[in-house]
């Protein structure tokens, strides 16, 4: 495989646009390049987000450089939800599905529960999604999981459970949660897909491309973050140190976890690192120490 000269960490948010000061729970950029980190990048809104990543693109590209641009949000569902909503298993028909349906303001503000609801009126019985703000709005959106049944489609990925993920894709609020993220991550992954020399890491052939689209999940690096013991705000130190852990793994590492996949992946995608988290937790505390 041929390295990538540049990592990005992207910690993504639902929520709405945040204060110009940086502040937790707002997306963050992480980017280490050939093992040596940038300061973490701060943005306020979804679209300063994909506008920071878009430049990145084009400034790694025009100077010849592969990068490897990763999230923090699963990039499919659990086997049969896609199906389910669109009648195919392709989960790019999904990720279609969604960009089409879901509005967002430059303020934050969206529409992501109004979406949830819409995709929960696809089952018999209560859907999948769960989790609101309050107890009225959304109705077909249950306020709590008790009464849902996983018959249909499963809770967790095969991932999920791989990398002891703390909640599911169908879990829209109360901490800790992703299901939001999802909503309002993917259609800024499907804008970067149509960009010329995208691929999307496992659903398409990304071995060549300049650059590789993927998913992470900062947990898996969690105990060096509690051993930074920082005062810096932790989504910045989470960033940062992922991106470094990963920029400074031996090329055949990397290549062996994005190839040695089992075959839900292609449906349902794969968390980078799943099932080797000693191996990245050294790596990021290595990383820092040299820092």
């Amino acid at each position: 495989m041929t390295p990538f000269d540049t990592i990005l960490v992207a910690d993504w948010s639902a929520g709405k646009r945040r204060p110009a000061r940086p502040s937790k729970d707002a997306i963050w950029l992480g980017i280490a390049r050939n093992g040596i980190p940038d300061t973490p990048i701060y943005c306020r809104s979804r679209q300063e987000a994909e506008a920071q990543i878009s430049a990145l693109i084009d400034a790694e590209q025009a100077a010849g450089r592969r990068l490897l641009a990763s999230f923090d949000f699963p990039f499919g569902y659990p086997t049969g939800l896609a199906r389910c909503i669109t009648g195919q298993d392709d989960p790019f028909a999904l990720w279609d599905w969604i960009t089409a349906r879901i509005t967002d303001a430059s303020d934050g503000s969206n529409n992501r529960y109004a979406i949830a609801e819409e995709m929960n009126r696809h089952f018999d019985g209560p859907g999948p999604f769960w989790g609101k703000p309050n107890q009225t709005d959304w109705p077909g959106v249950p306020y709590r999981k008790a009464g849902i049944s996983y018959d249909t489609v499963p809770e967790r990925r095969v991932c999920d459970l791989a990398a002891k993920a703390a909640s599911s894709c169908f879990q829209l609020a109360f901490p800790p949660t992703v299901g939001g993220q999802i909503l309002m991550g993917l259609p800024t992954l499907n804008r970067l897909r149509a960009r010329a020399g995208v691929a999307v890491w496992p659903f398409e052939d990304w071995h060549d491309a300049p650059v590789v689209l993927a998913e992470i999940w900062p947990g898996l690096i969690e105990p060096a973050v509690k051993a930074m013991q920082s005062t810096d705000i932790r989504d910045a130190v989470q960033v940062r140190l992922l991106a470094l852990a990963l920029s400074r793994l031996p090329s055949g590492t990397l290549y062996q976890w994005m190839t040695d996949l089992p075959g839900a992946a292609r449906e349902e995608a794969w968390i980078l690192g799943a099932g080797h988290t000693e191996e990245l937790v050294t790596h990021a505390e290595d990383s820092d120490a040299a820092a």
